[in-house]
Order: C-alpha cells, then structure tokens, then sequence
C-alpha cells in the first residue's frame, strides 16, 4: 500500500469504516437487484427524513454520472445549461455534459466561483430567438470549486431570480456536507426550502467508496431519469452495495462529522501555515479547501513528499485539501514541513 501524504483532493482518503462495514454486513444473502432490494426501498426514505417527501432519489457511482445525468432529464438538445466558468461540469467533466448528455454549457465568468441574478441576466437575451440555444437550467456548486459558499439568502435570490424566468436551478453538491457543516444548517435548509429544483447529493468525497444521487424536489421534472440512467449503464445491479453505504453516511450524522472534521483541519492548516513566513493564504477558508501562495523553491522541497495541487502556475498558487481522515498530526508534520522548505528556499 502507498506510503502517500495527500493534501490534494478529498477523493484521496479511503472510505470510513463505518462505511466499509455497512458494506459488508450487506454482503450476505440474495436481494432483488436494481434498486428494488429492501435496503435501497429504506435508504430512499432516510433521504426523504433530510430533503422532504417530495424528494425522489437515484443512486448512481460517480459525481460526473449524477451531474450530468441529471442535467440530461430537464433539457431537450436545444437548450443551454448556465454555470460559473470555474465550474466542475465546465472544467472537469472531460466534455461528459456535451458528450453524453447533449448539453450546451454557457460558462460564465466570476471571480469567486458564484453566480449572481445581475451576473447571469445578460445571458438570457435571446429567450426565445430560435437562432440560440435556450436557456432551460441554472447550475451552481456549493461549495464552489474554489472554495467559497453561497448563503442561504444568496441561494434564495438565485432561485426566485430563475423561477421568476421559467428556469430550473441546479445544485452540484459534491461537498453539499461541507457547506452544510460550515453554514451550521441542514440538507433540508440548504435545498429544499430554498425551492432548489434538482441537485447531486455527493458522498465519495466524504467518506464513501462510490455513493452519489440524483435527488429531484421539484415533483413535475426528472421522470424520465430512470431510464436515462439504465441507457447511461449508471443502474447498478447489485444496488444494495450503493445504498448501504449512503445509509450508513447518513446514519447517526456521520456525513456532518466527517465534513465537520474536514472543515476543522483545513482551518487549522490556514492558519498554522499562514503564520510562517512568506506563505500566503489567499480569500477566506469556508469549508475544506484553501489557496496558498509559497516560493516555487520550496513548493518543489515539498512535492518530494506530500501530494497538492500547483493550481495555477502564473503565480504559483497551491491547493490544500483535507478530509474526514485528515488528523491534527498529519497537519502539524505538513506545517513543519512546510517551515523547513520555505528555510530552505530563502
């Protein structure tokens, strides 16, 4: 087994053993397949206890499966999907939403990751103009992919904003706990009562092997999700193994430790590392991940050991994650380490 020291990505931790254990106890016996086993039935309406009766789920393996699938069953090949130009779906989805699923991504420019009302306004000049692709879906990410979170009253305006135009509002919620824990509120605050109309309810980053959903809360779009996913091969035989382990993450607020911890030792990172000289931390620490400034000397000293992200190469930006299995040790021996390399570079 590596030896890695990561503070690269979430998706770099195992999976938490409460997690691997629902796994297992769930590998006896014969269950009906596809989502029909008795399991999957209950995890359905454990979700519904945290999003409302309203919410209609469906498991898939990956983020990019559950965004762009979900995409796909609000829109026709006509219309356009409108996001942050620092968006996963624009920039890490390897064309998947266009691709697979036919989409015209409209990127729009914005400095920290989030869209507002005044932003997306000029985009939407040519409703109706059968020249142009049609504006059908806003999609944001909370949190962002560069960190940062939207508010609940700047989710609410966003809403209102889009519904008030006949479009749909999607939340990619890869880190949804994150943002969750940070913003001290639940899954419920966070989507449902905002009137969110569809999302991706993410796990694998925070503590599950491979378990995400599509959840609908809007009860009159989606219906034909079911059968886009068996045409996408995202219908899982064996379903138990995806819904024991969203249970599980479910249970006894294991999805809030984790992403509590997560948000805790990326503090703690910012602000150990940030009382060294020469390293800056850049904007705000919300939830897991930060942004350092450091001499291209001594980031190179520390790639020999540990594995992050050079985030932009201009002017030798780094990323740093945690996760539910990041440690207050693993952060203090990474600050030391980090002392050492910026001595060693000056």
């Amino acid at each position: 087994m590596s030896d890695l020291k990561s503070f690269a990505s979430d998706n770099n931790s195992g999976a938490h053993p409460a997690i691997m254990d629902a796994v297992v106890r769930v590998n006896r016996g014969h269950l009906k397949s596809y989502g029909d086993d008795e399991l999957s039935i209950h995890t359905d309406e454990v979700f519904k206890e945290f999003f409302g009766s309203v919410a209609r789920i469906h498991y898939v393996t990956t983020g990019t499966a559950a965004n762009v699938l979900g995409l796909r069953s609000v829109t026709e090949t006509y219309n356009s999907v409108l996001c942050a130009e620092q968006a996963h779906i624009n920039n890490d989805e390897c064309g998947a939403p266009e691709a697979f699923g036919g989409i015209k991504l409209v990127p729009i420019p914005s400095p920290d990751g989030k869209l507002t009302p005044g932003m997306i306004a000029p985009y939407l000049g040519h409703i109706g103009f059968v020249h142009a692709s049609q504006p059908r879906v806003i999609s944001i990410t909370q949190p962002t992919e560069v960190g940062n979170l939207y508010t609940l009253k700047e989710i609410e305006d966003l809403v209102e904003f889009a519904h008030d135009r006949d479009l749909l509002v999607h939340m990619d919620g890869a880190r949804l706990a994150n943002a969750c824990a940070a913003l001290d509120c639940s899954f419920f605050d966070m989507t449902t009562a905002l009137d969110i109309d569809f999302l991706s309810f993410g796990g694998t980053k925070n503590g599950c092997l491979m378990g995400e959903a599509v959840i609908f809360l809007n009860p009159d779009i989606g219906h034909g999700f079911p059968y886009l996913r068996k045409q996408a091969m995202q219908l899982v035989s064996k379903m138990r193994f995806v819904s024991a382990q969203l249970e599980a993450y479910l249970a006894d607020d294991l999805w809030l430790k984790n992403a509590q911890n997560a948000n805790a030792m990326a503090k703690r990172l910012a602000e150990k590392a940030g009382a060294i000289p020469g390293v800056t931390i850049k904007g705000t620490v919300d939830c897991n991940s930060l942004f350092a400034h450091l001499p291209p000397k001594a980031t190179e000293i520390l790639l020999k050991k540990y594995y992050f992200y050079i985030w932009n190469e201009h002017d030798q930006t780094v990323r740093w994650m945690t996760s539910w299995a990041t440690t207050e040790a693993m952060v203090d021996e990474f600050v030391e380490d980090i002392r050492k390399a910026m001595e060693a570079a000056s």
